[in-house]
């Protein structure tokens, strides 16, 4: 799997240009056939600009960097292998901008290997440009870009990352489709300290859940929030697509350190296990205790499934709070435990469970699941079933 380090989105295509127009300035005889890639900040948020590859008559071609916001010096570019996410090595030198115009003409026939290249293998090139501070700061770049078979498609998918441990910590996740049909994971995150690098996978199964690691992606940077993995295949190397996310069994972790791995500071699922925004929501009440009382809400997943997710209040830290659908309603209890739900925790007074079916395998979806004859028990402890701290009708039972 290709990891990334540093992400910068590249342009769809513009029109056609010509050699007619006296303004170009650039040399050789054009076919008139080009491509223009973004070139974005890196170092210095001012400097950011353009890469034009422009088909030759024989079929070479010759790129023109224009940059706004250089003021002098000579900078350094070249081309490189793979993406910017990923890095690599160079494989064409192109002419350092001038920066007191910003700009820079090359026209490229061959490799730095020798080998030749064409204006049509630079447009399906794994490549991306890379603008240096100067000679002597190769280290610092200005300015960078993805190119060719890089590109980015125009088509993206958002995911909202929740917090954990920090309220304060939470974001999102976005999945670009690159034309090539991979994919940019970017992670955006807000409230991480400046000092943090916080690692970050992709899970099997959905949050609630829990699962191994299938995907790992690059850490997010604390100070900038921002972390960007390019994704083509999973950790065993299987290929995994684009729509192969949008359709993904899986969850984004993003935790504290690599040396505080159990400790998640945002969290959210992905694929198909997105939730709709559909959801009902239903009451707990209090039952031996005043205090403690609460709601249960049944959110639909894109693939039908549910995620029923406990609020209570009043519960104690340390305390864990089985829980259950049962048959029939509370009027008419006690009735059969049909879908086990996960404990309530006592220290966030909270309990999520992915519901697929009911405790005796049948199928049960979100729709069944609003329509159910049932309700809700939660329970003091696993050795005290038989005290109640809350319940509530679910399903057909609620009008």
């Amino acid at each position: 799997m290709k990891k990334i380090f540093f992400l910068f989105m590249t342009a769809t295509a513009l029109v056609a240009t010509s050699c007619t127009n006296d303004d170009d300035r650039v040399p050789g005889e054009f076919n008139g056939d080009s491509k223009v890639y973004q070139l974005q900040s890196r170092s210095d948020a001012s400097v950011s600009g353009t890469a034009t590859v422009v088909e030759n008559s024989d079929g070479t071609a010759t790129v023109n960097l224009k940059l706004n916001g250089t003021s002098s010096g000579s900078h350094p570019a070249h081309i490189h292998a793979n993406s910017a996410a990923e890095s690599g090595d160079i494989i064409v030198d192109l002419t350092p901008v001038d920066g007191a115009t910003g700009e820079s003409t090359t026209i490229i026939a061959t490799k730095k290997d020798g080998s030749k290249i064409t204006y049509a293998q630079i447009l399906e090139l794994d490549g991306y440009i890379n603008v240096h501070q100067s000679a002597s700061d190769l280290g610092t770049l200005i300015a960078q870009g993805d190119i060719g078979i890089n590109e980015l498609s125009g088509e993206s998918k958002e995911y909202a990352l929740n917090s954990v441990v920090v309220p304060t910590i939470q974001g999102t996740a976005t999945i670009y489709k690159r034309i090539s049909g991979a994919s940019l994971l970017e992670i955006q995150l807000e409230g991480t300290p400046e000092d943090g690098e916080h690692p970050a996978h992709i899970h099997a199964n959905t949050a609630a859940e829990s699962g191994a690691i299938v995907i790992s992606l690059a850490a997010v940077n604390g100070e900038s929030g921002k972390s960007w993995t390019h994704i083509e295949a999973d950790d065993e190397d299987n290929a995994v697509t684009y729509e192969n996310l949008l359709d993904y069994d899986g969850y984004i972790n993003v935790h504290l350190s690599s040396t505080e791995l159990g400790v998640l500071v945002a969290q959210g699922d992905i694929g198909q296990n997105e939730l709709t925004g559909n959801q009902k929501s239903y009451d707990l009440a209090a039952v031996t205790n005043a205090a403690i009382f609460g709601t249960a809400t049944f959110s639909e997943r894109v693939n039908k499934e549910t995620l029923v997710t406990l609020e209570l209040t009043g519960v104690t830290t340390g305390g864990i709070y089985p829980a259950h659908i049962h048959m029939g309603s509370v009027a008419n209890a006690p009735g059969a435990i049909i879908v086990s739900l996960a404990n309530v925790i006592g220290e966030t007074g909270i309990s999520k469970t992915n519901v697929t079916k009911l405790d005796d395998d049948g199928a049960l979806d979100y729709e069944a699941l609003l329509a159910i004859d049932g309700y809700i028990n939660v329970h003091l402890s696993a050795s005290e079933l038989g005290t109640l701290i809350a319940q509530g009708n679910v399903g057909a039972n609620v009008n």
